[in-house]
């Protein structure tokens, strides 16, 4: 449990009336005063930052000005994933309303790949295209944009991810994360760049902001799709987003919401994270990225109804692939046990497996042997795969040591995607290996719960959770507070749930408080339930949440871990 400033927390909580706990909260979040308290439960879109101090941004507006007023064509073009898809969807759907010669295109995932293709510039040129929008990638394309530039298109570059050494040489490269761009807040989601470059267009051109605040609710779904940081600027525009998202969503993401089952819900960052974001991606994983920004863009309830039902039909496509490909990943595994007691990474090869849905596959196997995990398949005549990493291993860094024997590479700390020749498998696999287990620690390898407080059952007042839910949105860098309880009880309702009764439900009690049970729930821990059923004392360490049920909401603990105490006898 990180450590805090008591004098600090007492003065807090008496400053805001709230319970110390609440305080040592904010306070661990580098909140330490009214001021700053105010403007972290009370975000204003005011003090999002000038757009104009991220490098080229003035050449952007001024290049997309310049098209406007000569009637060039203009293609939007975005990676398939949910922060490609709503990226475009974003400036596609603004500059549309201001301008009819606007299209948009999102690269087919096996047939090009990942990030901006020959055929998608060559369609462009068929079409008289004479600039491009890209979003969510092109960082690292530079002969690419360079063939482009040749054949009379320009480009504008809106990404967020790491660069390489050169900088493509586009009218402009709009990436916070360029070592020369000093633009104050390095975390934006591409989506996130393409709103603040339509946030530079409206002041140039006198357009009110207020006319692209409608957009943000697909900018929250890219923030909690893509796992960026909830904090800074990102927590302001996820907070008005899934405002937006709650009380007036676009036509397609109302048909997911409903699709989704969330019609009757107060919709959360995790809403998006395991139910809206993956349907969305299951387009560009199973068939093409195209459909979703079909879907995000429709015009009318019945045409995003329709989109969405497709997009439903793949999702559940790929639940049932990514199941099958899950199965054969985890019998590949326990047929080399020597492999996984002895190396430091898992990476696996099967050149039949989807490419769609490696990276999901890649996540599972953390979840079971926790360790930096690369999920390869052949596509195209090369290796390519999905990487996923572990807190406090720097997955990225590992793969550019290994950038010579790569076709390319791009990502995260934690996910990155890469392309490889057959013949260097064996190389990158016993180079990657050498890596990790230089780098990384036994600690590192053993999944840990950080707890941010003890708590008492007592202290869950109506209070307390009405605070407590304004510390969202939660994600990284904001991540709902976990605490612990010592000596809790089932009060006899306990009972297995799931269709493989896998889970638990509960209805706790604490030792020596008031019999008031509070209702909770433990996923993937029924191995407690003759422990808790016998009327034997826990401990545990969970989140605090609004579970909805039948349009109600209560108060429901999300059980992390249980520690069983002795036994009374």
């Amino acid at each position: 449990m990180p450590k805090c400033n008591t004098t600090v927390i007492q003065q807090l909580a008496k400053d805001l009336s709230i319970d110390e706990v609440l305080a040592n909260l904010l306070v661990q979040r580098g909140i330490t005063s009214f001021d700053e308290a105010h403007a972290f439960f009370r975000p204003r879109l005011e003090n999002l930052h000038d757009p104009f101090l991220m490098k080229d941004m003035d050449k952007a507006v001024e290049r997309i000005g310049k098209a406007i007023s000569y009637g060039e064509n203009i293609m939007i073009y975005g990676d398939y994933d949910v922060d490609g898809t709503t990226a475009v969807s974003l400036v596609y759907s603004f500059l549309k309303e201001i301008y009819p010669n606007v299209s948009y295109y999102i690269p087919d995932r096996y047939s090009e790949g990942y990030g901006i293709s020959y055929q998608g510039i060559n369609i462009g040129i068929e079409q008289g295209v004479t600039l491009i929008i890209v979003l969510d990638c092109g960082i690292k394309a530079s002969e690419k944009i360079a063939y482009a530039k040749s054949r009379g298109i320009d480009f504008i570059v809106c990404d967020h991810h790491l660069p390489g050494e050169i900088i493509p040489d586009a009218v402009a490269v709009l990436d916070p994360k360029r070592p020369d761009c000093q633009y104050p807040f390095k975390d934006l989601s591409g989506c996130g760049v393409g709103f603040k470059m339509l946030q530079a267009f409206c002041t140039v051109n006198n357009i009110p902001h207020t006319n692209i605040y409608p957009l943000l609710d697909l900018l929250a779904v890219s923030i909690a799709s893509d796992i960026v940081p909830v904090t800074g600027e990102n927590r302001i525009l996820a907070f008005y987003g899934l405002k937006q998202l709650n009380e007036s969503p676009r036509k397609g993401l109302k048909a997911v919401i409903k699709l989704s089952g969330l019609e009757h819900h107060q919709i959360a960052i995790d809403d998006i994270v395991f139910k809206i974001g993956p349907r969305i991606n299951a387009a560009g994983r199973m068939e093409s990225g195209r459909a979703a920004v079909d879907l995000l863009t429709s015009e009318s309830e019945e045409a995003a109804m329709s989109f969405g039902q497709t997009i439903n039909v793949h999702n559940n496509d790929r639940k049932n692939i990514d199941r099958h490909i899950t199965q054969e990943a985890f019998a590949m595994m326990e047929d080399n046990p020597d492999d996984i007691l002895n190396e430091k990474a898992t990476i696996l090869y099967n050149p039949n497996w989807h490419k769609g849905v490696i990276g999901i596959v890649a996540s599972r196997l953390i979840e079971s042997y926790y360790r930096p995990t690369i999920v390869l398949t052949n596509s195209n005549g090369f290796i390519t795969g999905s990487a996923r990493s572990i807190p406090g291993f720097d997955l990225y860094q590992a793969i550019e040591s290994c950038a010579d024997l790569l076709e390319n590479f791009g990502g995260h700390t934690y996910a990155a995607g890469l392309t490889l020749r057959e013949e260097n498998l064996p190389e990158f696999h016993q180079r990657f290996e050498e890596i990790v287990a230089k780098n990384i620690t036994e600690d590192m390898m053993i999944p840990q719960v950080d707890i941010d407080s003890p708590l008492d059952f007592k202290q869950i007042t109506p209070k307390f959770f009405r605070i407590l839910k304004q510390f969202q949105p939660f994600g990284p860098g904001n991540m709902s507070p976990v605490f612990f309880t010592k000596n809790v009880y089932d009060n006899g309702n306990g009972r297995a749930v799931g269709h493989d009764g896998g889970h638990l439900k509960l209805e706790l009690i604490q030792e020596n408080e008031p019999y008031r049970p509070i209702s909770a729930i433990a996923f993937n821990q029924s191995e407690y339930f003759e422990h808790l059923n016998g009327g034997n004392p826990v401990d545990i360490c969970y989140s605090i949440a609004e579970n909805y049920y039948r349009g109600i909401a209560n108060i429901q603990l999300r059980i992390k871990d249980i520690k069983l105490m002795d036994i009374i006898v």
